[in-house]
C-alpha cells in the first residue's frame, strides 16, 4: 500500500492538519482500519488523534482517493468532528476485536 500525498494544509484555528492523498494497493481493497493504522504510523501520531473522512474508489482501479484530518490531541478531535465520524474511526478496531474473540 503506497501513499501519495496530494495536499497538506495546516489549520491552526481548529488545531489540525488536513490531508488529501491517493492510496495505490494490490489485491483486496484495504479496510478503513488498515488505512488509518498505516497513515498514523507514517505520520507518527496516535490513532486517537486522526480521522479518515472519506475513501473513494472506482471499479477496476487499484486506487483510493482519501481525505483525513490529524488533530493535535484527542479532545480537539472530539469537540470538532461529527459524532458518526468519531465512532466510525474509533469503533472499527473494537468491533473487529470482538469478532475475533
Amino acid at each position: 500500500m503506497d501513499f501519495v500525498f496530494v495536499k497538506e494544509e495546516e489549520n491552526k484555528l481548529l488545531n489540525r492538519t488536513e490531508l488529501d492523498f491517493v492510496i495505490n494497493y494490490e489485491g483486496a481493497t484495504p479496510s478503513r482500519k488498515e488505512i488509518l493504522g498505516k497513515l498514523c504510523a507514517m505520520r507518527n501520531v496516535p490513532v486517537t488523534n486522526c480521522v479518515v473522512d472519506s475513501l473513494k474508489s472506482e471499479f477496476g482501479k487499484q486506487e483510493i482517493i482519501a481525505k483525513a484530518r490529524i488533530y493535535t490531541d484527542a479532545e480537539a478531535l472530539k469537540s470538532t468532528e461529527l459524532d458518526y465520524l468519531v465512532s466510525r474511526n474509533s469503533a472499527a478496531p473494537e468491533a473487529e476485536a470482538e469478532e475475533e474473540a
